[in-house]
């Protein structure tokens, strides 16, 4: 490789960091097996909440999770009469307060289909959801195809998801994209593609509104059915992988 190749892939890096922040974790899944000093597995079907709220008709299971060829990959599949996917946290392990988060990723397609990839506040298990706050900042569900959705869930919308935006993306199926929020002290800007679709910035920050001024952890999974990704499930679809290259924090 010539100096002025090597020139321009480290420019093009430079660049490609948010502006006035430096890279301070990330995962690109290059191992032969998660790791679990930053990760969780969770497994079954969220009882005795079951169905993990949502009433999906999914149970996690480890093997539906592998890594290969440096992604992530989850797999939906349906054996039997049976639902399996895979859900993975850095609850207790790596957890955040502010930041520019960004993850590269491919969806999984069809009717009932449901991936995110998402945060939850660290003290959850102190005050309970929705008051430790939600953030996703993907989530795409197959019976609204071309279509993200980016959305918060705190105590004063009672945990709906009334401060939301969703984005007709015509090409969203194809290939990888950018997915990521940009959160301060302020507010929270979220992006597809580099390209702002949403930005939350409440007036009066009460803690039943923006209970964002504490660290969050980590989620990504793929659901099926429920309240948001059903309640037709296609089971023609299956099996349906959901891609990651790389989870990036910038602070």
């Amino acid at each position: 490789m010539n100096k002025f190749l090597i020139l321009l892939f480290v420019s093009t890096f430079v660049l490609a960091q948010p502006k006035g922040k430096k890279l301070v974790w990330q995962e690109q899944f290059e191992s032969k097996e998660l790791d679990l000093v930053n990760w969780n597995v969770e497994l079954g079907d969220g009882c005795p909440n079951c169905g993990w709220g949502n009433n999906e008709r999914q149970l996690y299971a480890k093997e539906n999770q592998q890594l290969k060829d440096g992604f992530l990959v989850i797999t939906a599949k349906k054996d039997g009469e049976k639902y399996t996917s895979a859900r993975i946290t850095t609850k207790g392990k790596k957890e955040f307060k502010y930041g520019y988060f960004e993850a590269k990723a491919k969806l999984p397609v069809g009717s009932g289909i449901w991936p995110a990839f998402w945060m939850l506040g660290a003290n959850i298990d102190k005050v309970g959801w929705p008051k430790c706050g939600e953030i996703d900042i993907l989530e795409y569900v197959g019976k609204e195809p071309n279509t993200v959705f980016t959305s918060l869930h705190t105590q004063d919308s009672h945990g709906n998801t009334i401060n939301t935006k969703k984005t007709k993306i015509e090409t969203i199926e194809e290939g990888f994209h950018l997915y990521a929020i940009d959160w301060n002290s302020d507010k929270i800007d979220f992006y597809v593609d580099n390209q702002l679709v949403y930005s939350f910035n409440p007036e009066h920050k009460t803690e039943a509104v923006w209970p964002y001024n504490q660290p969050f952890y980590f989620l990504v999974n793929v659901a099926i059915g429920g309240n948001f990704g059903g309640p037709e499930v296609d089971d023609a679809i299956f099996p349906q992988e959901f891609k990651i290259d790389y989870i990036r924090v910038y602070q």
